[in-house]
């Protein structure tokens, strides 16, 4: 390996955790890493003098450019979109939760989908990766001033969209978890109206290529209603447990042994906001 392949695969973690936090899938990240490793392969390394902010600016304008496509993309995609599960565990030890810890969560993913491309790009590389307004005009071949203006109104966005739901203790997050799989998984409606907020919502992403609900569905009611109904129809031997994903307890269903939907939910430590299911198996291929 030449001292420039070593140079890239020396940052390679670092583009693969960018690439992710802005397209929200393993496979799209990766494209984007391997386009960024084709260009670098073709540049001249007596004409790069900042490796490092050179690799970050092209995996950046490439993540803006596949963030484009995917905004026209999706609009014929079945039903709701949610990010891709980067790491799944259903028996994290000490030292794997650290290591998820270091990932973003899937809330947090779906939350930055509020964005444009070009806005979450200097969203992430300012709280994220803490680059300077400086860089990040630079690498977004934008004004020093519009990269403020476009942090401070991402901030603004993603605040609205949390605003109601204060930092929640993971333990008390987990509890409550816990309790709404035991009460969907039973389907006790009781119970599970009186876990969610009145104006709860649910999404399933399930692709098209898994039974999902293909809109968002709004109100405790019709939510209880719903996991009521699939209750009844669930195979015997449809196995749940309470795992780890990106760093977030989230629950993991198993049908015969293969993963079948990670279940996360935004919580303000008494009851339940939003549920996310992802169910494409597309999203589910454990790494």
């Amino acid at each position: 390996m030449t001292p420039h392949e070593q140079t890239f695969e020396l940052h390679r973690p670092r583009l693969l955790s960018l690439a992710y936090r802005m397209l929200g899938t393993r496979a799209d990240a990766e494209d984007a890493v391997q386009d960024a490793w084709l260009r670098w392969r073709q540049a001249d390394p007596d004409a790069i003098r900042d490796a490092t902010g050179w690799l970050v600016a092209t995996v950046t304008r490439l993540g803006i450019d596949r963030l484009r496509l995917a905004q026209v993309a999706r609009t014929d995609y079945v039903g709701p979109w949610l990010p891709e599960p980067l790491v799944v565990d259903d028996a994290p030890g000490p030292a794997g939760r650290a290591e998820f810890a270091e990932q973003v969560s899937l809330a947090f993913l779906a939350l930055l989908e509020r964005l444009g491309p070009e806005q979450r790009a200097a969203f992430l590389l300012r709280e994220a990766f803490d680059y300077d307004y400086a860089s990040i005009a630079t690498m977004l071949g934008q004004s020093e001033a519009n990269c403020r203006q476009m942090v401070h109104r991402a901030r603004e966005r993603l605040q609205a969209g949390r605003a109601r739901f204060p930092a929640v203790a993971p333990e008390r997050h987990r509890q409550l978890l816990e309790r709404f799989l035991e009460a969907s998984g039973s389907g006790d409606r009781a119970a599970i109206e009186r876990l969610l907020h009145a104006d709860a919502r649910l999404l399933s992403d399930g692709g098209g290529k898994a039974t999902a609900a293909l809109r968002p569905l709004h109100g405790a009611d019709r939510i209880a209603r719903l996991y009521w109904a699939v209750a009844r129809r669930a195979p015997a031997r449809l196995q749940r447990r309470i795992g780890i994903a990106n760093g977030e307890p989230a629950g993991l269903q198993f049908l015969d042994g293969r993963l079948q939907t990670v279940t996360t939910i935004v919580c303000d430590g008494e009851r339940i906001a939003e549920i996310h299911n992802q169910m494409n198996p597309d999203k589910l291929r454990l790494h």
